[in-house]
């Protein structure tokens, strides 16, 4: 099984809230791969909004992504370019 890490920071205003983490989510349920988000103590699903909204994840935060599974590396790859698009906002 392929595993990666890679890690990369917020930087839209307001960090992983409801919008952001619902699209996330979705993102990340369209690949074959298990992808988990840390940051700090905290893990979570990237499939899942509700554990990505407990991991408080504001704007500066770094967080580390784990992709395992076959599309692992095009997982990564498409959660942190939306990372790196602040999710799609305006600001």
């Amino acid at each position: 099984m392929i595993k990666l890490e890679r890690q990369i920071t917020i930087c839209n205003k307001l960090g992983l809230h409801a919008r952001a983490a619902t699209k996330l989510a979705i993102l990340a349920s369209e690949f074959d791969a298990e992808v988990t988000i840390i940051q700090g103590e905290r893990r979570a699903s990237a499939a899942s909004v509700l554990g990505l909204l407990m991991l408080e994840t504001g704007m500066g935060k770094t967080i580390t992504l784990l992709g395992e599974g076959p599309d692992a590396d095009a997982a990564l790859d498409a959660i942190c370019a939306l990372v790196e698009a602040k999710f799609d906002e305006a600001s």
